[in-house]
């Protein structure tokens, strides 16, 4: 008896141990499964909203991602009645992410014809992954898509525009957008350059003024419109072009000239400080220099209010009383030393240099806001003023900036006093104007005629229309 007891309890303990064994060998191979990268649990993601638009002209792109990998999808289309599988694919390679083109059937498959004329459709989309989690079959997900059809193209109707522009210089255009479903966006775009348009009076009416940059040599402007299903409008701005030919100038550049102005323009940047050779001297303030100020003045410049006006008026602009013009917009100079064969500079003149007295008042003629009231490289003392609807001016050179930024200023303000600050060898203002950013021609801008036939009488013709008058 006593030998049979022991070896009992010599099998209990050692079916005991086995048991232990077997359920810590469960509890590493769930913890395995639990933790691995290849039991993970998370379903495929299908990234797209539970409503969208579709015009059925161009495929819809769905994207699906997944951690793991993607390993099937399938797509379904129906209008309440039909179903039709547009998309099945086993994916055989492994990819974590892939764009699914949705095409419309337009014919039967399978004997099953779309209602051509339904405006709701739904997709389901099902998409599995290649986890091992649920019995090695993957992770699953399923989304049912509501789709609005819309194949109209937004309506773009040019109220009125100026009849013509010239080559660096200015127009306006009056617009409405509208879609009978839902807009997306529209946008103007003119001479390569994208303006953007303040609303008008009312909703769906824009005003924008457009600049055909001076360098540029092929102008078109247009509006382009989309709404939410891809339709796309195009509308021409129907402007007559005016070309015009920029004056190219030579200037020799003098030793006393480096030495002097250019010399103490490198020392007002300790960047440049460093740099001793003539040539480089005044290639790095002509160049470098004025790209780093001028890329202040544009970047100040591009913007236009989101705040709908009623109206918008503008007076020619006056700055120096009894100033003559001593430089030209738009100039193409060449600095050469010693011959015109050794050229070692180039650059524009992107303003109006005006001349009366020294240290005479700066006028503006028309109210703004003011934007900028430093010292502007090669600009020197620069105020620069905001007008309302992307049009800007500034003011060069100035010996006293009188006003600051944000100060409201009104017509016949004075606001500087002209000088010969930054590259400036005589006491004069350089007077420039720009239109979201891009310079304009200022004798635009300073004739009441050329305002009036292209900047009040526009706003005039769109009016009668967005009235009813």
């Amino acid at each position: 008896m006593s030998y049979r007891r022991r070896s009992y309890n010599s099998r209990d303990r050692g079916s005991s141990s086995l048991w232990i064994v077997i359920l810590i060998a469960l509890i590493a191979l769930g913890a395995f499964v639990y933790t691995s990268k290849s039991f993970e649990r998370n379903v495929p993601t299908i990234q797209t909203d539970n409503s969208i638009f579709w015009n059925r002209k161009d495929p819809l792109k769905i994207k699906l991602t997944d951690e793991s990998a993607l390993k099937s999808y399938e797509v379904k289309i129906t209008d309440g009645q039909n179903t039709i599988v547009v998309a099945n694919e086993m994916i055989l390679e492994t990819i974590h992410e892939k764009v699914v083109e949705v095409k419309y059937p337009k014919k039967a498959v399978e004997g099953v014809l779309l209602d051509p004329q339904a405006k709701k459709l739904q997709i389901i989309f099902t998409a599995t992954d290649k986890s091992n989690w649920n019995f090695f079959q993957g992770n699953s997900v399923s989304k049912t898509i509501n789709v609005h059809i819309d194949y109209k193209r937004p309506h773009v109707n040019i109220l009125s525009n100026s009849y013509s522009i010239t080559k660096g210089g200015s127009a306006l255009v009056i617009f409405q957008v509208k879609d009978d479903t839902a807009l997306k966006s529209f946008f103007v775009e003119a001479g390569g350059e994208l303006f953007k348009a303040q609303p008008y009076k009312k909703e769906g009416y824009y005003a924008t003024l457009l600049a055909w940059p001076f360098h540029v040599e092929n102008f078109v402007a247009n509006i382009t419109a989309e709404d939410m299903a891809g339709n796309k409008k195009v509308s021409n701005i129907p402007l007559y072009l005016l070309t015009k030919k920029y004056k190219t100038s030579w200037i020799q550049a003098k030793d006393n000239f480096i030495d002097g102005k250019i010399s103490d323009l490198i020392d007002t940047e300790p960047k440049y400080s460093t740099i001793d050779d003539r040539l480089e001297k005044l290639k790095t303030i002509n160049e470098t220099m004025r790209l780093e100020n001028e890329k202040i003045i544009h970047s100040l410049s591009k913007n236009v209010s989101d705040e709908m006006i009623d109206s918008w008026k503008i007076k020619r602009f006056y700055p120096l009383r009894n100033g003559a013009k001593v430089a030209s917009f738009g100039d193409e100079r060449h600095y050469y030393y010693g011959h015109k064969d050794h050229e070692i500079s180039k650059s524009y003149h992107v303003g109006l240099d005006m001349a009366s007295t020294k240290m005479a008042k700066v006028i503006t003629s028309n109210p703004g806001t003011v934007v900028y009231d430093e010292y502007n490289g090669i600009y020197g003392n620069m105020p620069m003023i905001d007008h309302g609807l992307g049009l800007y001016t500034l003011y060069g050179h100035c010996s006293d900036v009188l006003v600051q930024k944000g100060d409201k200023v009104a017509a016949g303000f004075s606001i500087a006093k002209t000088g010969m600050s930054g590259l400036a060898l005589g006491d004069h203002l350089h007077f420039g104007i720009l239109v979201q950013g891009n310079e304009v021609r200022p004798e635009e801008w300073m004739d009441s005629k050329w305002i009036n036939d292209n900047i009040v009488k526009v706003f005039k013709e769109a009016d009668k229309i967005i009235d009813g008058k």
